[in-house]
């Protein structure tokens, strides 16, 4: 379903090309995750490179949610479709390649008992996208605590690919769980960790969650 993107008009800002443009110093790339939306009547997530500038964006309104959470650029092209499988219970969510809502890139699960594990959730890339590997099940773990915004996210080599971490305290000031970082490193693109970051929100965070039903 084609939906209108609104261009966030509230910053003028010099916006990159690409989100998440690494630094030359570094293999990482480091955001600044905002739990806020920029636009009035819209609940979402503004999120800033190192130098300040707009990335990524997600403006849901919540009177009218589709039942979906789009990931957009600083621009507002959609990047990443999330959607909760029905009758899941909020235990399970697709991630899909800009606004496709047929063949999805990755699928999300809450792991199934946090009272003993680490573990949160996993990440799985569905069995029609890996076929020419040989296998179904590669993907990501993730683990930590979310409401503590201290989580790592694994790859099937159990390397760190990205975490998510809370923001220094500035002048003693301390952020709170709205704004905190998230860290991407080289093996693992962007988009997809600001998406499993947003599935996350909505299985773990403490607010009302972006979408309806």
């Amino acid at each position: 379903m084609t939906k209108v993107h609104p261009s966030t008009t509230v910053l003028d800002l010099e916006l990159p090309e690409l989100a998440g443009v690494r630094r030359k110093d570094s293999n990482t790339v480091v955001l600044t995750v905002w739990r806020k939306s920029l636009l009035f009547s819209c609940s979402g997530f503004t999120v800033f490179d190192a130098e300040g500038n707009l990335v990524f964006r997600v403006d849901n309104y919540g009177s009218g949610s589709t039942g979906e959470i789009v990931l957009m650029d600083a621009a507002g092209k959609p990047l990443l479709t999330i959607r909760r499988k029905k009758l899941s219970l909020g235990a399970n969510w697709v991630i899909y390649d800009g606004e496709d809502v047929v063949d999805p890139l990755f699928s999300v699960k809450k792991h199934s008992n946090l009272l003993h594990s680490k573990v949160l959730a996993h990440v799985t890339t569905p069995c029609n996208r890996r076929r020419r590997r040989g296998g179904c099940s590669a993907g990501y773990e993730v683990e930590g605590s979310y409401s503590r915004r201290s989580c790592t996210v694994y790859d099937e080599m159990r390397r760190s690919v990205a975490e998510i971490r809370q923001k220094e305290a500035v002048g003693g000031v301390a952020f709170g769980g709205d704004v905190f970082r998230l860290v991407v490193h080289t093996d693992v693109e962007t988009r997809l960790a600001m998406g499993i970051l947003i599935v996350l929100d909505q299985m773990f965070g403490s607010r009302v969650s972006l979408i309806n039903g």
